[in-house]
């Protein structure tokens, strides 16, 4: 949650298959008996899209809890989650494994680019610039100037960058010059083992070029605080540095003799960044270092992602705002419409859309400030439209239309009480964080409210509310940008966290499988709901 303001057509199933429990899926991860499980070839389709736990990872906090042994644990996405988050580095990592899931799960992949081709009952997504995504499936019963329904989060989280130039040195090591992305709490990014990731341009062969991702995995940089000793006040003056001379990782330190390599590049477009950053790169990339014509980079923390406190109850993690709340919506618009018949009675446009730069205000190509998703609801529209449909389908469309803009919220916090307001604070581990503000930093209104907390309630799910005090400032989601955008009908909300913007945040277990079933049945249910509400 930012603190400033500011879409394959459904192929028949060869056969029903039963759909496998996260709960198998990670057994089978365990198991050494089965280790050799992800070299079978001719798995169920419904298999396919379930991602392989990386065994060497410390997905939880020492050995496998009790609590994968729980019937429970057999609907619980929590794994997968953590599975996500340590994939998803950065905004172009997660919208990639995002796109990878869903061709696994049998979305048939679009371009903005090309003529669409859509059919009642299929199943479609698109990607921007790898950071941003709108997925999306059809009902059967889909007539002109039914709704979409719409859950909408962001990729993106506080980081450091890299900056165009980053190639520096300092006192005898070599730095790397990076640029503050966003809001984040800068001080958290001290001592912490970084690394690299992101995306780079290359040079082929044939002298095309080719778009990869890349992300080292050791950790390769780090910021030093400077030892209490030189700075003896800082416990009590509080730590506050200068974030353009303080705020530089270190890389290595500075070789005395260049190598010839090195000596020959000088004056070339690759002095800009390190030579031996750019080795590390182009290792990892298998290329020439000559053949890396562009990189967009992040620092990133290489801690993984992990379950923590003394009952496992706690997530322990990087980018939980806002990759939790895309990976529920995600997760749920898969599963909502996993099997043909999941589709045969929807009247609706089921959708979750995923966008970049969130954190600095969204005004981008691939931010929630740009048209993308409401030109892909126009286009749908249109698609799917008779010759003699009128003009105003698309505008019947989005009144009968809803979304839920779904970002983290502030969790009460247990040393820091007064920062809430007295009679709204929401817990960990109680469920989906309602946000309101009068002055329309949050887009919720008594209606949307209502209708979101409905859906809640005919499934047994817990709900809160949030206000910000009358006197603090209130930070802002892109459920205002969207629903000023057609006037759309939207509703806030979000899991409680802790830490919020800092390299490292906290969440709770219970409140991300409460989320992942309030949108699974915000997606199954919400259009007999709405048909029961006339306002106007």
């Amino acid at each position: 949650m930012a603190a400033i303001s500011r879409f394959q057509f459904l192929q028949p199933y060869p056969y029903p298959f039963p759909k496998l429990s996260s709960f198998s899926s990670k057994f089978l991860n365990y198991s050494p008996i089965l280790s050799n499980f992800n070299n079978i070839t001719t798995l169920p389709p419904c298999w396919i899209h379930y991602r392989k736990f990386s065994v060497a990872s410390p997905l939880f906090s020492g050995s496998i809890p009790e609590c994968l042994e729980s019937s429970e644990s057999s609907t619980s996405i929590v794994g997968d989650l953590l599975d996500y988050l340590n994939e998803s580095w950065t905004q172009f990592h997660a919208t990639a494994e995002a796109k990878r899931q869903l061709i696994a799960a049998g979305f048939h992949l679009l371009k903005e680019n090309e003529k669409w081709d859509l059919q009642p009952g299929g199943r479609y997504f698109f990607t921007r610039n790898m950071s941003s995504l709108v997925a999306f499936a059809i009902g059967k019963k889909y007539s002109i100037g039914n709704g979409f329904h719409v859950i909408a989060a962001h990729t993106d989280s506080p980081c450091l960058k890299l900056k165009p130039k980053s190639a520096s040195t300092k006192s005898g090591y070599l730095m790397v010059n990076v640029q503050t992305y966003g809001g984040g709490l800068w001080h958290t990014w001290f001592d912490r083992d970084l690394s690299v990731a992101g995306r780079v341009i290359l040079r082929a062969d044939d002298g095309s070029f080719l778009h990869r991702l890349v992300k080292i995995t050791r950790p390769l940089l780090r910021v030093p605080t400077l030892a209490i000793h030189l700075n003896r006040t800082v416990n009590q003056d509080g730590f506050k540095p200068n974030l353009e001379t303080h705020l530089i990782p270190l890389l290595a330190t500075k070789t005395e003799n260049a190598t010839a390599d090195e000596k020959s590049n000088v004056s070339s477009s690759k002095d800009v960044h390190h030579q031996l950053l750019l080795k590390i790169l182009s290792d990892e990339l298998s290329c020439k270092i000559d053949d890396i014509v562009s990189v967009e980079l992040n620092i990133c923390d290489t801690q993984p992602s992990c379950l923590g406190g003394a009952n496992n109850e706690f997530i322990f993690s990087g980018r939980l705002d806002n990759l939790a709340s895309s990976f529920c919506g995600l997760r749920a618009l898969v599963d909502s419409c996993a099997l043909p018949e999941d589709l045969s009675n929807e009247n609706a446009i089921r959708m979750i859309a995923l966008f970049d730069n969130e954190e600095v205000g969204s005004d981008s190509c691939q931010g929630a400030g740009a048209p993308t998703m409401f030109e892909a609801m126009r286009r749908i529209t249109e698609c799917l439209s008779h010759p003699s449909a009128g003009e105003s389908d698309f505008a019947r469309a989005i009144r009968h239309s809803f979304l839920v803009s779904a970002d983290m919220a502030h969790g009460v916090h247990p040393n820091f009480v007064d920062k809430h307001e007295e009679h709204h604070r929401p817990e960990l581990q109680k469920g989906l964080v309602i946000k309101h503000n009068a002055n329309q930093r949050y887009a919720t209104s008594g209606v949307t409210s209502f209708l979101f907390k409905e859906v809640a309630r005919l499934n047994s799910l817990p709900t809160q509310d949030f206000v910000v005090r009358n006197d603090m400032g209130c930070g802002s989601t892109i459920g205002p940008i969207l629903a000023s955008g057609v006037g759309i009908r939207t509703v806030d909300c979000g899991i409680a966290q802790l830490s919020m913007h800092s390299v490292r945040e906290i969440c709770g277990k219970e409140d991300v499988d409460i989320a992942y079933k309030h949108f699974k049945a915000f997606y199954q249910s919400f259009s007999s709901i709405d048909r029961k509400l006339n306002v106007d």
